[in-house]
């Protein structure tokens, strides 16, 4: 797949916004239609799998993340499958294999650590360095504040910054203030690929959510991202739908690709394939690439793992045997 162009943004558009009426029965009806789906079999199933570990952001965002957490996780982003379970599957950990993760995701300060380790592996900037920034999860920090963080995380080697969005601006209606906002942290993005997280759990509708997803396309986000993972409502397919939706809207209007990313909630093969199913069938085979997809994720490659073991040897294990160490 060839480079994708960045979204510039544009101006804000307010009638398109205030034009913005979800018809929820028919993504209700969408959304059952891709949980009852058939499950693929055999050989396909285990390349949409591998397919889906390519697309995976593989993150850690504690509180007690330390630099050999950190090193775990890009060691496990390099090679995300057990090696004997690779060669099973007619891979091997060679410099073209195409089987590692879309990038990790940590927070600003631990930013150098991954750099660090990537760099050692002879692995940065083919798995990429994503970071949190903004003050994640809330985002209810000064604005300047905020955009400091992101330039922090950019100088010290981050080529995808992960912003959250102030919620408040949405439930309120002040369109202009967010607009504003995400085109400054756009600005102190750089030449790194911009993800708006939109929250949408706690974004109340689901028309809040579209408008949400065109103003920060408008402002030039790369990717739009359902949540922090922090919400008590994360990633669901009727938010997918109307994100997909608003992006394609996007596209046809103003002909820039924006990509989209689930966060919180993927926990499991079973809900991968839905979310790859609803993208190809929503916005078309192009979005089923690590430039415009991505999976926001701590433990679902874990299960991915345990999916392509039962392939090979017709059992499932257990969960410990595929863990991050």
């Amino acid at each position: 797949m060839k480079p994708v162009e960045k979204n510039p943004g544009c101006e804000l558009d307010l009638g398109w916004i205030n034009s913005i009426n979800v018809n929820l029965s028919a993504v209700n009806d969408f959304a059952k239609q891709l949980a009852a789906s058939k499950a693929l079999k055999d050989e396909y199933r285990a390349a949409w799998i591998l397919k889906a570990i390519t697309l995976i952001d593989l993150t850690t965002l504690a509180g007690d993340d330390t630099n050999s957490n950190v090193s775990r996780l890009c060691f496990k982003a390099t090679k995300p499958i057990a090696e004997d379970l690779l060669k099973e599957l007619g891979f091997s950990y060679d410099k073209g294999c195409p089987i590692k993760t879309a990038a990790v995701c940590v927070y600003p300060s631990k930013v150098p650590d991954a750099v660090q380790t990537l760099k050692k592996l002879g692995y940065y900037k083919k798995v990429n360095v994503a970071s949190v920034a903004t003050g994640f999860p809330a985002g209810q920090t000064p604005l300047k504040s905020r955009l400091e963080e992101i330039r922090y995380a950019v100088e010290k080697g981050a080529n995808e910054i992960d912003i959250v969005i102030d919620r408040s601006l949405v439930l309120t209606g002040q369109w202009e203030e967010l607009y504003r906002e995400i085109q400054q942290m756009k600005e102190a993005c750089g030449l790194a690929h911009m993800k708006a997280i939109l929250a949408t759990g706690e974004l109340d509708t689901l028309n809040n959510v579209y408008k949400a997803s065109l103003v920060a396309m408008m402002a030039g986000s790369d990717f739009i991202k359902t949540s922090t993972g922090k919400e008590s409502v994360n990633a669901t397919l009727q938010f997918g739908i109307v994100m997909a939706r608003a992006i394609k809207e996007y596209q046809q209007k103003m002909g820039y690709k924006v990509g989209l990313k689930p966060a919180g909630g993927v926990r499991n093969a079973k809900d991968a394939l839905s979310w790859m199913v609803l993208v190809k069938e929503l916005l078309g085979n192009d979005w089923l690439d690590a430039e415009l997809f991505r999976f926001g994720a701590s433990g679902l490659l874990g299960d991915l793992e345990c999916n392509l073991y039962e392939f090979v040897t017709g059992k499932y294990p257990a969960a410990y045997e595929f863990s991050m160490g």
